[in-house]
């Protein structure tokens, strides 16, 4: 397949992607598989999204929407092809048996096992093409205690125990405000695949690649998984402050807070001369990370009685020019506008005229081989009819 006729491409690229020549059969839905196989088409893999006749689930997550179309759905699904296939329809499914056959990659989230019944496991996949780079996401794993369990993003925040370390110390706990394991996942797959095709190219073997979002979140809950299994200390809800730095966290200026994060004695230092507060640098509360962590109750007062003299973008200039890092909480629009700011270009329109979508730009740069922007997100089914024939088509030499 070609992109000729199917979709406009803008910020074009002479050089082909990094993943140029692969084929993706996509049979993932929702967030973490799409997040997966649009990372690894904006690097040039050629990505077949297939669908059932409703579509992928996300497109009816609205509002928001943009000419009708959910937001949440074109966030993740930009340069795939779409085709619709009835898995219980024996022309349908011979066709999608007939796409992972050919495909380097497959990538799909269904319950574990769930593919089995219509032939399109990895085992069954593998016997026709035993080079497939096979990678499942589920939300438990394929074992016996996990495989049954539904993997929604929130059941996980909930059960890995991110949730008990978010929100106030006082309050309730709290989900995090995007699908972070989810993203995890979709990342970790990511990686997953990377590895086991560079592993086919030096022994022309495929492999099946599992990813769960328990296990994304055992990993990337990072330092306070580690406290628990190395240290045995069970974390909890703190708010916005760090168990082991301080000051990391919120501060109020004037007019509003400003995250301010010295997080070694030479920040600490450099802010309490931009402060004006040359002192604590010497006092025995504060004068390694330790001492200041220990005694935050004594030292947060005092940063805040001279933060409370001037605003706080006077404070982040400052503070700032002074090298400790500091930052204004802003909402989404004054996110993307900083990133624009500082030069990195966090928009691409995808396609043109009428279809032109914009979108957040691919978070990887290549000094020789850029990500592109090739397709804008697919309707449901748009190259149905040029998958189907290509697929009934006889294999060119050289495919699976």
């Amino acid at each position: 397949m070609s992109d000729s006729g199917a979709g406009s491409t803008a910020s074009a690229q002479d050089r082909p992607g990094p993943l140029s020549g692969l084929l993706v059969a996509d049979f993932s839905r929702i967030l973490a598989g799409p997040y997966s196989t649009m990372l690894l088409a904006d690097l040039g893999a050629e990505v077949v999204k297939v669908e059932g006749p409703g579509g992928d689930d996300t497109r009816t997550w609205a509002p928001p929407v943009r000419e009708g179309v959910s937001t949440y759905y074109l966030g993740v699904n930009r340069n795939k092809r779409s085709v619709a296939l009835d898995l219980k329809n024996p022309e349908d499914l011979a066709a999608a048996q007939e796409l992972a056959r050919r495909a380097d990659i497959v990538v799909e989230n269904f319950k574990p096992g769930g593919l089995g019944r219509f032939g399109l496991d990895y085992d069954t996949v593998a016997a026709t093409n035993p080079g497939v780079v096979y990678a499942s996401i589920s939300g438990f794993g394929s074992g016996p205690g996990g495989r049954s369990l539904p993997g929604y993003d929130l059941i996980v925040q909930a059960i890995s125990g991110l949730m008990s370390l978010t929100g106030d110390p006082e309050g309730e706990p709290y989900r995090a405000g995007v699908a972070v394991f989810d993203v995890m996942a979709g990342l970790h797959a990511t990686i997953g695949v990377l590895s086991a095709l560079n592993h086919r190219r030096e022994t022309g073997r495929g492999q099946h690649v599992e990813v769960s979002l328990l296990a994304s979140a055992m990993s990337g809950l990072v330092n306070q998984t580690s406290a628990f299994v190395a240290g045995g200390v069970v974390p909890f809800r703190m708010g916005n402050s760090h168990p082991s730095l301080f000051p990391y966290e919120p501060l109020p200026c004037s007019d509003g807070d400003l995250i301010i994060t010295a997080g070694n004695d030479g920040q600490f230092r450099k802010l309490c001369e931009v402060l004006g507060l040359p002192e604590l640098v010497e006092d025995p509360r504060f004068l390694r990370n330790e001492d200041r962590t220990a005694n935050r109750d004594q030292l947060r007062p005092l940063l805040v009685e001279r933060l409370a003299t001037r605003t706080k973008m006077e404070w982040f200039r400052e503070i700032i020019a002074a090298g400790v890092p500091c930052g204004p909480i802003n909402t989404i629009d004054q996110g993307v506008a900083f990133a624009e700011e500082v030069g990195l270009d966090p928009v691409v329109t995808v396609g043109e005229g009428d279809a032109a979508v914009p979108s957040v730009r691919h978070p990887i740069r290549f000094s020789d081989t850029a990500a592109s922007y090739r397709l804008p997100p697919p309707a449901v089914d748009e190259h149905g009819d040029e998958i189907r024939r290509w697929l009934a088509a006889p294999a060119e030499e050289g495919q699976q």
